[in-house]
């Protein structure tokens, strides 16, 4: 999951995961990038629709791990259009590989632009985990055509660091030890965990027009719930292995997230847009 600080619902890898090179944690799980999907979803949808996403549309979906996303923009753009997805694994691309569909591996952060004249290009939960992020960025505005559009969607856990915001109880302290311990692997790992609020300022400096950002913070959903636990199972052996949590804490917390007893956060989901002049 894409996730970056303060909480293990931080990054669930919604999608991208494996352009991530600076977090090697095992988040492309089907059961990881499913849930993270139910929760980021609805909200990705919405802006995409508003920035004007339609018929005949090129897009390329940079990061894409899962095929939600893909798929949706393939129904956008219809059979006049086109939507290419990238990822350094694209395994998990495989069955919406059809047109309008292209399905090609790709290092944004290393390689030349995959085309030009893209009317839009996304990535969701990518750059913070991309060490060449600076790169990665300017090549995603570099394949805009004039006026094209791009949405960069990453969390910044520091906003909201506590995977428990009300915690009253030691069911919600475990959670909250457990999600700073999860902020510690991925900043071991390479991530840049406040670059969300970043986002705004790096897309004006890379020469975007009327950019704009929201921040969405999902609080006590099923969704949640779901993508705590299925991000928990994924990096349990390494919460063990870096001495984060026993393997006592970690079936405890599983066990008081499936009660349904915790109300769960996720890291804000900051979405930045702009148009390319």
């Amino acid at each position: 999951m894409t996730r970056t600080d303060g909480n293990l619902l931080d990054h669930r890898p919604p999608t991208g995961t494996a352009e991530r090179r600076g977090a090697a944690l095992p988040l492309d799980a089907p059961a990881v990038l499913d849930a993270s999907a139910a929760l980021f979803d609805p909200t990705t949808f919405r802006y995409l629709a508003a920035l004007g996403a339609g018929p005949g549309w090129h897009c390329w979906e940079v990061g894409a791990g899962g095929t939600s996303v893909v798929t949706w923009l393939a129904k956008k753009v219809g059979p006049t259009g086109r939507v290419l997805a990238t990822d350094l694994d694209t395994s998990g691309l495989a069955r919406a590989a059809r047109p309008p569909v292209e399905v090609r591996v790709h290092d944004v952060g290393a390689q030349e632009p995959p085309g030009e004249g893209f009317d839009l290009v996304h990535a969701r939960f990518l750059l913070a985990q991309v060490p060449e992020r600076e790169r990665a960025l300017l090549s995603m505005v570099r394949a805009l055509r004039p006026g094209g559009r791009l949405l960069v969607e990453e969390a910044d856990p520091a906003l909201q660091p506590l995977l428990c915001p009300d915690e009253h109880g030691p069911e919600q302290h475990l959670a909250n030890r457990l999600g700073h311990g999860y902020r510690k692997l991925l900043g071991h790992r390479g991530s840049e965990l406040a670059y969300g609020r970043r986002l705004p300022r790096l897309l004006r400096e890379a020469g975007l027009r009327r950019v704009e950002a929201v921040a969405h913070f999902p609080v006590a959903s099923p969704a949640c719930a779901a993508l705590e636990s299925a991000t928990v199972r994924e990096v349990r052996d390494q919460f063990v292995t870096e001495g984060l949590a026993t393997e006592e804490d970690i079936d405890r917390h599983l066990a008081n997230v499936a009660s349904g007893s915790l109300d769960l956060a996720t890291a804000p989901m900051v979405s930045a847009w702009g148009r390319k002049a």
